[in-house]
């Protein structure tokens, strides 16, 4: 599915990656407005940590640089902290651009493998669509034991003091491991969620076909 998508991006936008931003990624016609002043990098807690900085992966948009903008671990480093949009001079909302940019990186199947943002949100949204509550118990075994069983228990006995801080404030409960808690409308849930999925699914059919 990702690869078809790839390809028909690829196919219908022809080297004018900014026009595929625009029409694709959320907020994405607002990045023809970054005028390069490099506040949003400076305000960033990990500014320095990222492989492109926000003001530097709008410039590669505008150079075309389509495989490395979607195959970097930048967008996934943005921790929804909002400091770039409340500084930014010309109030882009880069946020939202950002992830916008990794869910369009993920559509494509060209987001980098195995990059931790993007498991852990897999993990959570699996988890939390199932019964419409998050399962802590489930959650913290499948994050600890994504790497397999030896690296599992090591990873649980050096968190073994929050699990029983959890425990102690019953913010975990044993007896998840049999199903958990859920809300009471939970076919009612699932119905927003696919009406959700087929809304946004006609909006890109949308953006594609002009």
């Amino acid at each position: 599915m990702s690869t078809a998508i790839n390809q028909t991006m690829i196919d219908k936008y022809k080297g004018n990656f900014l026009k595929e931003v625009v029409d694709n990624v959320e907020e994405g016609d607002w990045v023809k407005m970054c005028m390069q002043c490099g506040v949003c990098s400076g305000s960033c807690p990990f500014g320095p940590h990222w492989e492109h900085p926000p003001q530097e992966i709008f410039m590669m948009i505008r150079a075309n640089k389509r495989e490395e903008v979607l195959s970097s671990s930048s967008m996934w480093m943005c921790t929804s902290c909002y400091n770039c949009i409340a500084r930014c001079p010309r109030g882009l909302p880069i946020t939202h651009i950002m992830h916008g940019l990794a869910t369009h990186a993920k559509r494509t199947g060209l987001m980098p493998k195995r990059q931790p943002t993007a498991d852990f949100g897999t993990k959570f949204w699996n988890n939390i669509t199932k019964n419409g509550r998050a399962n802590e118990l489930k959650l913290g075994l499948a994050l600890y034991f994504k790497d397999g069983f030896a690296e599992g228990v090591k990873v649980a006995m050096a968190q073994q003091k929050l699990g029983m801080n959890m425990l102690k404030t019953k913010r975990m409960n044993p007896m998840e491991i049999l199903g958990g808690h859920g809300i009471q409308d939970k076919s009612g849930f699932h119905a927003m969620l696919e009406k959700a999925q087929e809304l946004e699914m006609a909006r890109l059919q949308a953006a594609n076909k002009e």
